[in-house]
């Protein structure tokens, strides 16, 4: 076969109530002598063994491993610290922003778009929250460092993974299979100000017919404060834990059998009420072959199982009301997934698969008294059908042309006791596709350029959630879906041996565009409606080695979007984001500092945005330093620190959420993010 390396089509590259602004050095300290004694007292084993060592480098800014995609290790530290959630580990990523709602379950925006426009599956799985205000995206059951890889493929140029508008976010794990029997171990953790505790805890083991995996992961903050000192309603804490069976009866196939569970609670400072729980029970079968025959390449199948149980409530981490509201949504959602990778020549690669997933929201409310007494009702169901192909035709050593098509049969119901909608269903067949010319030049120095088409179909948030009406009717169930044709360019060129550039930029056109506005009064409700917009922007990233240990970068992250029906600015984009790095690493000892220089937003549209929030008002530009270090003791035991918004800068995010009015906390026009932050964090791994 003469095919390179591009991941956008080959599946296999795929609280106290207090703050804490001290740092935890005992535990640190403790934690050190746990890893020295646990690493010595391998030694024999880790000197036999001279494979993967420890990261070397701190990530400040992932670079674009390809063009149009983004790969970076999940278990590696980085700066600034994320919260212990996925949409937090993606803001290091250039081109996501967050919108802030407290100490985490941010809502992660890619090129200004956020929501089911950004498709977010973990291990090959489709997660949705329950809350109808948001307050569990997708991101809020993600743990990152339980994952191994977290690759971002941008725009519509993908069609294995779902229909898709901006872009894929796949969290991974990787399977690496035991010749002998064997183990792995990965385990980490963080001590920080405002009583900041990690702990991630990743143990496997196995031979060549069997293996077995065990991940936990902890996680708590109190409240943080802001650069001005002022507490930020915020604290949080979080746990998880998944254990998978695996079974490999020859080297080409695999079947996998794994359960997962988790939980916390979390306070928010944009709105009335907090997440007292967060249960999540999870159960997944894969199986996959491969090298079946010369035409059949390989084979994937997947079967998930995922039911989520959320209470929110205004009493349990806040001082409470008159009265104690509960809300207790829950989601449960099903698919499975079948693909197959057929060598049609030695230069033609197809790959035929389908999906599916269904889903079911319900939801009761009432006091702290009586709601688990209540039966839930259901408001909403989705199910969604898909079919889809990708073709990858080399046409010299060179030169490639990817070209994919999917078919989407969509069926939705309003469950709802009342309104106009009531009892209805609705169906439709949504179409996506891209081409796309691939050239590589030179060594790791790659070119593209594709258009790609793809129709999404209204989320539960747009259609159902908090009585979200239209302008024609008490309900938006029938909002038309949303249409998004873009181009998209890229290119990795290494100029010299020390010198690298990485750019890419799209140009987006959508039809029916689905706007959320709160401008027009409604009552207890946010107008849902369609109108046709225009985005464009891209990502740029150099990098320069300034002597062997050495490197300096710089990125940059732009954005634009115009609203072409009301002839306004597209609500909710972010502004200009630029960072830039130094880091110095000779193995032993590493160093590194990072600048973000972010631009004022003046271009808003006030009261419209989408699903999780609103334009509010312009925001000036801020800038913010932040410097890290660290020392390796051993190839696999490696303890980093570092110091986050060094100057302690006030300032918020331009789309973060208005702050809400709290008892015993100063109520900001934004959720300010957090002031100087101090952080130590240990990693041992070893196989």
């Amino acid at each position: 076969m003469t095919f390179h390396r591009n991941p956008t089509q080959l599946e296999s590259r795929k609280p106290s109530s207090s703050p804490d602004s001290s740092f935890s050095f005992l535990g640190a300290i403790s934690f050190i002598s746990l890893l020295g004694i646990s690493s010595f007292a391998a030694l024999p084993a880790l000197a036999a063994e001279e494979e993967q060592a420890l990261d070397p480098v701190v990530v400040t800014a992932a670079p674009m491993s390809d063009p149009l995609t983004v790969t970076t290790n999940a278990k590696a530290p980085r700066q600034p610290v994320p919260a212990h959630d996925g949409a937090d580990y993606l803001k290091t990523i250039p081109g996501f922003s967050i919108i802030r709602k407290g100490g985490t379950d941010g809502d992660p925006v890619f090129r200004g778009m956020a929501g089911s426009r950004l498709n977010i599956l973990a291990d090959g799985e489709m997660i949705h929250g329950g809350c109808g205000g948001r307050m569990d995206p997708p991101t809020a059951y993600i743990y990152p460092e339980s994952f191994d890889r977290i690759t971002v493929l941008k725009g519509p140029q993908s069609v294995a993974w779902g229909p898709v508008s901006a872009g894929t976010v796949l969290f991974e794990r990787d399977f690496k299979p035991y010749g002998t029997p064997g183990y792995r171990f990965f385990g980490s953790a963080m001590f920080g100000s405002f009583g900041r505790n990690d702990q991630v805890l990743d143990a496997q083991a196995g031979n060549s017919r069997f293996y077995s995996r065990l991940i936990g992961t902890h996680s708590r903050m109190s409240d943080y404060e802001d650069g001005r000192g002022q507490r930020v309603h915020s604290r949080y804490m979080r746990w998880s834990g998944s254990a998978a069976l695996g079974f490999t009866p020859d080297e080409t196939t695999r079947m996998e059998l794994s359960a997962s569970a988790s939980d916390g609670e979390a306070a928010y400072a944009d709105r009335p009420m907090d997440g007292a729980k967060f249960a999540r029970e999870n159960f997944s079968l894969k199986f996959e072959k491969r090298r079946i025959s010369a035409l059949v390449d390989k084979v994937n199948a997947q079967v998930y199982y995922n039911y989520i149980d959320h209470v929110m409530d205004n009493y349990s981490l806040r001082e409470p009301g008159m009265t104690k509201n509960v809300s207790n949504p829950d989601r449960l959602t099903t698919g499975f997934r079948v693909s197959g990778d057929l060598n049609l020549s030695d230069t033609s690669l197809l790959k035929l698969g389908v999906d599916q997933q269904s889903n079911r929201h319900r939801l009761r409310t009432g006091n702290d008294q009586d709601y688990r007494n209540k039966d839930r009702a259901d408001d909403a169901t989705f199910d969604n059908f898909g079919v889809f192909s990708e073709w990858t035709q080399s046409l010299s050593e060179k030169d490639r042309l990817v070209a994919g098509l999917r078919a989407d049969f969509w069926e939705a119901k309003d469950k709802r006791s009342t309104g106009s909608t009531s009892g209805k269903s609705r169906s439709d067949t949504l179409s996506s596709g891209f081409v796309r010319y691939e050239r590589d030049f030179g060594k790791n120095s790659t070119f593209l350029v594709g258009l790609g088409h793809s129709e999404r179909f209204p989320d539960f948030w747009e259609a159902i959630s908090q009585n979200k009406q239209s302008e024609t009717s008490d309900s938006a169930f029938n909002t038309k879906p949303e249409k998004n044709t873009q181009l998209d360019i890229g290119t990795i060129y290494r100029i010299n041996p020390k010198l690298q550039l990485s750019a890419s930029a799209f140009y987006s056109r959508v039809n029916d565009y689905i706007l959320v506005d709160n401008s027009r009064a409604l009552k207890n409700a946010l107008l849902v409606r369609n109108v046709d917009a225009t985005t464009y922007g891209g990502e740029v990233g150099v990098t320069y080695a300034l002597s062997r240990h050495l490197q300096s970068g710089i990125s940059l992250a732009y954005v634009r979007g115009n609203n072409r029906t009301d002839h306004t600015p597209l609500a909710q984009m972010p502004p200009l984001d630029s960072r830039f790095t130094l880091d110095y690493d000779d193995g032993t000892w590493s160093a590194g500092a990072l600048w973000r220089l972010v631009a004022a937003q003046n271009r808003i549209d006030k009261d419209k945005g989408n699903i999780v929030g609103q334009d509010i008002d312009s925001t000036p530009g801020f800038g913010v330093f932040s410097i890290n270090g660290g020392y390796r003791f051993r190839k696999d035991l490696r303890m980093t620190a570092g110091v986050d918004n060094l100057f302690d800068k006030t300032y918020a995010e331009a789309i973060s959420k208005s702050g809400s009015m709290i008892p015993g906390y100063d109520q900001t026009t934004r959720v300010n993010e957090p002031g100087r932050y101090f952080w130590l964090k240990l990693d041992l791994k070893f196989d």
